[in-house]
């Protein structure tokens, strides 16, 4: 391992656990276990998946005009977002494209923020420079983050504290687990149901020990993490979203509260939004995000082009694996407008082959979190 790369708080576990490891964002983390990627991938959709998201960037806002700066910030409703309940949002630039994608919690008395590992050091300076003098930046640097997705994690949470029955999609609290008090989020980068929890540093590894416990929770690895997001339709910054791509772009409007894109007081006011609001008006965008669902075997990796059945250029992969759940090769692509329409045969080059693929609708499987 190289000495520059950083750890979490469970590195030691990992390696104990003969996790295969690899840099990431700076970080030395497991890819896969035992299981390989294939196995965590399917477990978690059956049963339960403990995943080490300790490299994420976790900080808190403190002061009455906490809300108020973030939402000058992201084209998302902050202001009005209720106490326990969490957003997702993303930093815009003045020209509309995504700085990084976040999820921001009121918990009443601040505002929790978690950021992308890979970004997190210019996100934070991003927030610190926009913050009136009333508002205080607050680095959370002695808490580890986990995440237990599947079908089974409510089983098992509920086990050590009954109350994360109550919670419901984005709903968002303090409560003790093992005796020690966590952040816990009824969220996740799955698809799935499941949580995530921000426990203090020197209990994670005991709540790691505990959680695995369970016969129905295994480790799972940053290999099954991308394939089961990509399967859900959930985007990677720096791979599907970028400086240089607008919300309209990568079809997220969905993620524009309509507060913010209708007339009103609260429109715009966030970086880039006459651009922004402006493509949402004339949809009038060169090029769309959309998913691609492989007709052969062979996966289809970022960085392949696409082109039309004229053989004309029409995109580029950003994301693509092979499905374990879909049982088909399933990717995410920038193409020409005119080309993301459902069912639209598109050609991957893959080694000098062209192989067929169809635009379908995303998520590639059902989402299955939890709304009550």
């Amino acid at each position: 391992m190289s000495q520059d790369l950083l750890v979490t708080p469970l590195h030691a576990l990992h390696i104990e656990m003969g996790a295969k490891m690899v840099p990431f964002a700076g970080y030395d983390m497991p890819v896969q276990y035992a299981l390989g990627v294939r196995k965590e991938h399917l477990h978690c959709r059956e049963h339960a998946g403990l995943f080490d998201v300790s490299h994420m960037g976790q900080v808190r806002l403190h002061g009455a005009g906490a809300a108020k700066a973030i939402e000058a910030l992201v084209p998302v409703d902050i202001i009005d977002l209720p106490e326990g309940k969490q957003r997702y949002a993303f930093f815009t630039n003045e020209q509309g494209g995504i700085l990084d994608d976040l999820m921001v919690t009121n918990f009443g008395d601040h505002l929790f923020v978690v950021v992308n590992a890979a970004c997190k050091e210019q996100d934070i300076a991003h927030i610190q420079a926009h913050l009136p003098a009333d508002v205080e930046l607050e680095i959370i640097e002695d808490r580890a983050l986990l995440a237990l997705q599947g079908p089974k994690a409510a089983d098992v949470l509920v086990r050590l504290n009954p109350a994360v029955s109550d919670m419901v999609f984005m709903d968002a609290t303090k409560i003790e687990l093992l005796g020690v008090e966590c952040y816990v989020s009824r969220s996740g980068y799955t698809g799935e149901d499941g949580y995530e929890i921000s426990v203090p540093n020197d209990k994670a590894e005991a709540l790691a020990r505990e959680l695995l416990a369970f016969s129905e929770v295994e480790w799972i690895g940053l290999g099954a993490r991308d394939s089961l997001r990509l399967e859900c339709g959930l985007c990677l910054y720096g791979h599907d979203i970028d400086t240089t791509t607008t919300p309209v772009e990568a079809s997220l409007l969905w993620g524009i509260s309509k507060a913010r894109r209708a007339d009103g007081e609260r429109a715009g006011g966030f970086p880039g939004a006459n651009l922004v609001l402006e493509q949402i008006k004339t949809k009038d965008v060169a090029r769309k995000r959309v998913g691609l669902l492989g007709q052969s075997k062979a996966p289809v990796r970022e960085g392949s082009k696409l082109f039309d059945a004229a053989d004309n250029e029409i995109g580029i992969v950003t994301s693509g694996t092979f499905g374990p759940s879909k049982g088909s090769p399933v990717a995410m692509a920038y193409v020409k407008t005119d080309c993301a329409v459902i069912g639209t045969e598109i050609f991957a080059e893959v080694r000098g082959k062209k192989l067929p693929m169809t635009v379908e609708k995303m998520p590639f499987v059902p989402q299955r979190y939890y709304r009550g």
